[in-house]
């Protein structure tokens, strides 16, 4: 799913999927030499709360802050997202299936189906 304008070549996704093997891979590793598997060891509570915050961090770059500052964020934020969806054994390609559900379906009415 693109937005309107906006073409998304495969090696976005390949940067998604690596990303997320690279997380996997170190999820298991020496808490005192990653930071992923430091993250895991303190639990998915913890992921979500540092999650949580990269989203604050985010909206403060995008409302103060300049582009490259809100692009560091946004790539800080997609890292700890993946990092929680790797905790909760969710892939990335789980997530993209949604989006391609969701692809042509109005915001308003994707909302409204979500309540019955």
């Amino acid at each position: 799913m693109t937005a309107p304008g906006h073409t998304v070549m495969w090696a976005d996704m390949e940067t998604l999927k690596r990303l997320e093997q690279t997380i996997a891979s170190r999820r298991k590793a020496d808490p005192g030499e990653s930071y992923v598997a430091q993250l895991n060891a303190r639990g998915l509570p913890a992921i979500a709360r540092k999650l949580g915050e990269e989203a604050v961090e985010t909206v403060v770059a995008a409302l103060s802050g300049d582009d490259a500052e809100l692009v560091g964020e946004a790539a800080d934020i997609l890292f700890h997202l993946m990092v929680l969806l790797n905790a909760r054994g969710v892939s990335i390609d789980t997530v993209m299936a949604e989006l391609d559900r969701r692809d042509g379906v109005s915001g308003i009415a994707e909302k409204a189906a979500r309540k019955n």
